[in-house]
C-alpha cells in the first residue's frame, strides 16, 4: 500500500485541499445567504452556477493545458478560483456571486482535469483501481473536512472565505514545485448523445435524477438545516454526516452491485429513498434527532444512484465507446445539477424549507417509475457482464478525464482515444516563414513521460 500511497500523494493532497475548499465554499454562502434573509431561489442559483461552470470546464479545459501545459494551466485556474473566493468579500451583489460561481467551477474543472490526466500518468495498468480509490477517497474526505471546519469556526465572517482562498493555494504547492515532467495532453472523446440516449437510456435518466437529487442537497441542505433552527456547528456536522454517509456506503454497494441485478437495484434504491425523505418533506419542524438520523440515512441512498448507474451503463456498451460513456454521464449530471437547486429553491421558497426532501421523494418516485428491469432487452450487453463495480468519486469532483483511471476503461482505448485529439483544433497562430533553427525548448511544454521520473 505504501508503494501505492507514495507516487500519489502529492496529488492526493491537492485534490484534498481543493475539496476543503469548494466543500466550505458552498455551505458558507448557503448560511451566509440564510442569515441575510435571502430567498432560497437565490441560494439555490449559486449552487446551479457552481455546476454550469463545471460544465463549461470540461469543454474548455484540454484545451487550456494543450496550449500551455499542465503546470501552468493548474496554477493559473487556481489563481482565478481563489482570487474568486475572495471577491464574495469585496462585493455583495448576489449577480456577481453567481459570475464568481460559475468562475469558480470552470476553474476548479480544470484543475481537475490536471489531476486527473496526471494520476494517469503514474499510474500501472495493475493500479488503476487502487488509484481511483484513493482519489476517491481524498474527494470525499475533503468535503466532508469542509463542513467540519464549520464546527470550529462557526463564525459567518470573511476568515471562512480567507481560509477557502488558503486552501487554493495550498493546492497549488506539491503542482508547481514538482520537479517532474508533466505528461502529454489528454483529450476528451467527443460525446454521441443519439447513440447513448437509445443505447443507455435508463442510465442516463438515473444520472440525470442523481444530478437534480444531488446538486440540490450540496446547495440547499444548508439552508434547510439552517431554518430547522440548527446553529452554524450543527450545520456542519449535519452536512459532514452526510456526506460521509456516501463515502461510507460505497464498498457496501459495490458487493451488492456485483451479485444483483443493477437496474432492480437503482429501483430498489430510489424507492428507499423517496420513503427515507418522506418524514422530513411532511413534518415542518423536525427533532434533532430525527433530523440526523434521517438526513444520514438519505444520504446513504441517494449517494449510490450514481455509481450504480455508470456500472450499470458500462455492461452495455462496448469498450471502445466508453470514454464517450464517461463523457456523457458527466454532462448529463451537470445538467442535472444545475437545474435542480433552481427548481427546489423555488420551491422552498413558495412553500417552506421541508420542500427541499419533497423534491428529492418526488425525484425519486420518478426514476421508480422509469427504471423498470424488465424493459432492459439485454441485446447490447458485453460479453464480460456484470463487470466490476468501482466506487466512484462524488461527481461534483471529478471530470471527463476520469475515464483514464477507470479500471473498466481499457487503457489501450485510453491510450488511442484521449492521447491524439480526434478533430484537431486548428492553429490559431498567424502564420509565418519556416525557421532555419529550431525554437527554443520550452521547459513547460507537454511531454510523453511519465510524472514518477525525475528530472537528472
Amino acid at each position: 500500500m505504501r508503494q501505492i500511497w507514495k507516487p500519489f500523494r502529492a496529488l492526493y493532497f491537492a485534490s484534498l485541499m481543493m475539496l476543503i475548499g469548494s466543500g466550505l465554499l458552498s455551505t458558507y454562502l448557503a448560511l451566509r445567504l440564510a442569515a441575510d434573509h435571502v430567498d432560497s431561489l437565490w441560494v439555490g442559483a449559486l449552487m446551479a452556477a457552481n455546476y454550469c461552470g463545471l460544465v463549461l470546464g470540461g469543454k474548455i479545459g484540454h484545451r487550456l493545458i494543450a496550449r500551455v501545459g499542465h503546470i501552468r494551466a493548474y496554477s493559473a485556474c487556481a489563481g482565478i478560483v481563489g482570487a474568486a473566493v475572495l471577491g464574495h468579500g469585496l462585493v455583495d451583489w448576489l449577480p456577481a456571486w453567481i459570475f464568481l460561481r460559475v468562475i469558480v467551477g470552470l476553474g476548479m474543472m480544470c484543475q481537475y482535469m490536471v489531476i486527473e490526466s496526471w494520476l494517469n500518468e503514474q499510474a500501472e495498468a495493475s493500479q488503476r483501481g487502487t488509484v481511483f480509490s484513493g482519489y476517491m477517497i481524498a474527494s470525499y474526505l475533503g468535503l466532508v473536512l469542509g463542513q467540519l471546519i464549520l464546527v470550529m469556526h462557526p463564525g459567518l465572517g470573511l476568515e471562512l472565505l480567507m481560509l477557502v482562498a488558503l486552501c487554493f493555494a495550498l493546492c497549488l504547492v506539491p503542482v508547481a514545485l514538482t520537479r517532474r515532467i508533466h505528461p502529454a495532453p489528454l483529450h476528451p472523446a467527443p460525446m454521441e448523445p443519439r447513440f447513448f440516449i437509445k443505447r443507455v437510456p435508463q442510465s442516463l435518466s438515473t444520472v440525470l435524477g442523481a444530478g437534480l437529487i444531488i446538486g440540490s442537497f450540496y446547495g440547499l441542505a444548508p439552508l434547510y438545516a439552517s431554518q430547522q433552527g440548527l446553529s452554524t456547528e450543527q450545520v456542519g456536522l449535519f452536512m459532514g454526516s452526510c456526506i460521509f454517509a456516501g463515502l461510507l456506503v460505497q464498498w457496501p454497494l459495490g458487493w451488492l452491485s456485483d451479485r444483483y441485478d443493477r437496474a432492480l437495484l437503482i429501483r430498489c434504491f430510489a424507492l428507499v429513498l423517496a420513503l427515507t425523505a418522506l418524514p422530513l418533506a411532511i413534518m415542518q419542524q423536525v427533532p434533532l434527532e430525527i433530523l440526523f438520523i434521517t438526513g444520514f440515512c438519505c444520504s446513504l441512498v441517494m449517494f449510490c444512484l450514481y455509481p450504480l448507474a455508470v456500472a450499470f451503463s458500462n455492461d452495455h456498451v462496448e469498450g471502445d465507446r466508453r470514454v464517450s460513456l464517461t463523457a456523457m454521464l458527466l454532462v448529463t449530471y451537470g445538467v442535472g445539477a444545475s437545474i435542480g437547486p433552481l427548481v427546489a429553491g423555488v420551491l422552498m421558497k413558495l412553500f417552506g424549507s421541508h420542500m427541499l426532501y419533497a423534491f428529492f421523494s418526488f425525484f425519486a418516485l420518478v426514476l421508480v417509475w422509469r427504471i423498470r428491469p424488465k424493459a432492459v432487452t439485454n441485446l447490447h450487453v458485453v460479453d464480460d457482464a456484470p463487470l466490476h463495480h468501482v466506487a466512484m468519486p462524488d461527481s461534483m469532483s471529478s471530470s471527463p478525464l476520469v475515464a483514464c483511471l477507470d479500471p473498466r476503461v481499457d487503457e489501450q482505448v485510453v491510450q488511442d482515444q484521449m492521447q491524439s485529439p480526434i478533430n484537431p483544433e486548428p492553429d490559431l497562430e498567424p502564420e509565418s516563414e519556416p525557421e532555419t533553427d529550431p525554437p527554443p525548448e520550452d521547459p513547460d511544454a507537454p511531454r510523453e513521460q511519465s510524472f514518477t521520473e525525475a528530472r537528472p
